[in-house]
Order: structure tokens, then sequence, then C-alpha cells
């Protein structure tokens, strides 16, 4: 399969069970969720990989949309899984995900990089041999005072951000369409604000 003709594989980061659906770390699943809502689609357990997905057209292009159903971080299992069953290469690889470096509400694009410190990136990191892959930040800023990073990523979103998550999520979900339709640097001079 050309790179043309292959999906693109859109995996939002999370943790799966109620527990944590509020919360900060599951913010990348919130976004995909938007993605497959826009285009009516559901997510249904894949038989392989252990992950929720929905095969649907994002701006014309086939995509696969995934939330991973392991803990943060095993994530790179199911990516890989994924990426293997689909045929998907990795210059088709979004991961969408929180980012505490970045301050609540900003949305940054890149290709690449480090983990940060993030469970799920180290996680994709090696399981597929690559950090070569698109990324799509979630700014969700530091936890105040000396509050463990660890911490503040499971906790429920506070009261003033639950507010302003709907559109965070939103802008989210367009940066994602815009990137597999147009291009990172398109993506980028538009979202990375």
């Amino acid at each position: 399969m050309s790179t043309e003709t292959a999906p693109w594989l859109v995996v939002g980061l999370g943790n799966p069970g109620p527990d944590y659906a509020a919360t900060r770390h599951n913010v990348g699943y919130l976004v995909v969720e938007e993605l497959a809502e826009r285009a009516r689609g559901r997510f249904a357990r894949h038989k392989r990989a252990h992950a929720q997905v929905a095969e649907e057209r994002l701006q014309g292009q086939r995509a696969v949309l995934a939330k991973p159903s392991t803990y943060m971080n095993e994530s790179g299992g199911p990516v890989k899984g994924l990426l293997d069953f689909y045929k998907v290469p990795a210059d088709r690889l979004v991961v969408v995900h929180d980012e505490l470096d970045i301050p609540f509400a900003t949305l940054r694009l890149k290709l690449g990089g480090g983990d940060n410190g993030h469970n799920g990136l180290r996680s994709i990191r090696r399981s597929t041999g690559s950090g070569e892959f698109y990324r799509v930040r979630v700014g969700i800023g530091r936890p105040p005072g000396r509050q463990d990073p660890a911490d503040y990523v499971l906790k429920p979103w506070a009261s003033v951000e639950r507010k302003e998550l709907p559109m965070i999520v939103s802008d989210a979900a367009d940066a994602v369409e815009v990137l597999v339709h147009e291009g990172l640097e398109r993506a980028q001079s538009r979202f990375n604000t």
C-alpha cells in the first residue's frame, strides 16, 4: 500500500474507565471522540489490538481513530498493533495528548521529538522504535504550587477549565483535520498560537 492510499492513524491518549474520564490526562480521548462524532462514527473494540477504533473520513482522508484500552504507560502496544494491522506508515501517525509544559488552552503541533516525561509517548516510542510521528499537544499547564505532576494529570479539570474545555477539544479536532488534509506547516501556522 502506498503512502498516499494508506489511512491515517489518529490516536488519542488517555486512561480507560470512568475513574479517569474527566481527568486532564484524558484530553486525547476527548479529541478523537469529537472527531468521530463529527463523522457520525462509533467506536468499537478492535479484534487484535487493545483499542477502541472508528474507521472514518477526515476531510476526505481515510482515517482510523483510536483510543488505546490500556493504561497510558502501555499505549505503545496498541498503537504498534494498529499500525501493523492497517499498514499505516509512521508518517501517517498522529498522537493527540496532554502537555504539562504548554499553558492551559494552548495547542502545539509538531513532528517528532522526545517524550518529555510523558508515559504514553515513551511507551509509543519504545514499541514503534521511533519518535518520528505527528503530535497534537493540548496544553494543560503546570500544577499549582508543589503538587506532583503525576497527581495533577489524574485530577479532574477545575471548574473554570471545564467551561473552556469544549472549545479546546473542538480546536484540537480542527487541528487534526487541517494536519491530515493540508499538512503540518499549514496546521502549525493556524494553531501554534
